[in-house]
């Protein structure tokens, strides 16, 4: 594979690459850069999760070696799982089942824990100068990357080391390439100032859309906008059956206007889950209503309904179906290893207890 056609399955539905020119540079000077995307354990896993795993097979055919890092200690800071560290080690055995059910093959990537690399002096000593290098107000405003405002810093002093942590993650593990949704981007940016201040490595940042919640939302504020696993009723979750798919297609904004595109969680789950994972978009429609259509592209099925062709409710009808077949392999995973994914139910019980 040469460095344009990795450069093509690199940046394909991707919204940003800080920077193309050094990702090109990467391609040239190293045969297998190591890349990562880093997870809180926090719970059960959405629809979103689909997107992600495409990137990172994207990655791993691209030539990278990929590590997902459990940002363990991470989710301690930001009060997951009730702040026990034995619940989030456990979420994230199911994470990575999660992972294989959605077609991560088990050797494309490295599953990392922080609190594997925690324990060594030297990452310490990277956190002093990654905090000596940054301004408090950075820190302050990178708080966005754990969904919290900026004024939640107050909370506890905690809050405030983790996006010092998560710069200096990328630094230990020697990162060439780090990716995530575009709600993390400011640690992203925070490591490359970093780094231009330090003399160290700068990572190349990747970035892919953020997956709309069902409500729909405001783009600029992604803690409202992106699909979340703490709103089951504005999510698809990886285990839904069909009848709760279904139900929650159709309460799902949908608007017809062109302007809206991009805030239309119908049309993004087509976009970036549906198209690239069968390849094609079939709609059952009764004859009445114009019988059924075939899409083969992104492209064509939003000329369909742009200009009235296709109607919210039926496109809706196809989206619920296609999701269902893209589920369907999740599900036989699960049915044949169920362990981890029970476990996690048996510590939401008990959490739900302590209420």
């Amino acid at each position: 594979m040469n460095i344009e056609q990795k450069m093509a399955l690199i940046t394909r539905n991707a919204e940003e690459i800080v920077t193309e020119e050094e990702l090109k540079e990467l391609l040239r000077k190293k045969n297998t850069p190591k890349a990562y995307i880093g997870f809180e354990p926090s719970g059960l896993v959405h629809l979103g999760w689909a997107l992600v795993t495409s990137k990172i097979k994207d990655l791993a055919d691209a030539g990278f070696e990929v590590i997902v890092f459990w940002a363990d200690w991470h989710a301690y800071i930001n009060d997951k799982m009730g702040g026990d560290l034995d619940n989030i080690k456990a979420c994230a055995r199911y994470m990575e089942d999660c992972f294989i059910a959605l077609g991560v093959p088990k050797d494309g990537v490295k599953f990392v824990y922080a609190s594997e690399i925690l324990s060594d002096i030297e990452y310490w000593e990277k956190v002093i100068k990654v905090a000596k290098a940054t301004s408090l107000s950075r820190v302050k405003r990178a708080m966005t990357i754990m969904g919290r405002t900026e004024d939640e810093a107050e909370v506890d002093f905690s809050k405030l080391i983790y996006p010092i942590l998560q710069a200096t993650d990328i630094f230990c593990m020697d990162i060439d390439l780090a990716y995530a949704g575009m709600d993390q981007r400011r640690a992203h940016m925070l490591a490359r100032d970093a780094a231009d201040k330090l003399g160290w490595k700068k990572p190349v940042a990747l970035h892919t859309p953020l997956l709309p919640g069902l409500k729909g939302g405001n783009r600029m504020d992604p803690a409202s906008f992106k699909m979340s696993k703490s709103d089951p009723s504005g999510s698809i979750n990886i285990h839904d059956d069909d009848e709760a798919i279904k139900s929650k297609m159709k309460k799902a904004f949908c608007p017809p206007e062109k302007d809206k595109e991009g805030e239309n969680p119908i049309l993004m789950m087509c976009r970036y889950i549906i198209f690239p994972r069968l390849g094609k978009m079939d709609i059952a429609r009764p004859e009445k209503f114009g019988g059924d259509l075939s899409f083969s592209n992104y492209e064509e099925l939003i000329d369909s309904y742009f200009s009235g062709a296709l109607f919210p409710l039926d496109l809706k009808n196809g989206v619920a179906d296609s999701l269902i077949k893209i589920l369907g392999p999740v599900r036989g995973y699960f049915s044949q290893h169920q362990d981890n994914y029970v476990a996690m139910r048996q510590i939401f019980d008990n959490m739900a207890k302590l209420r």
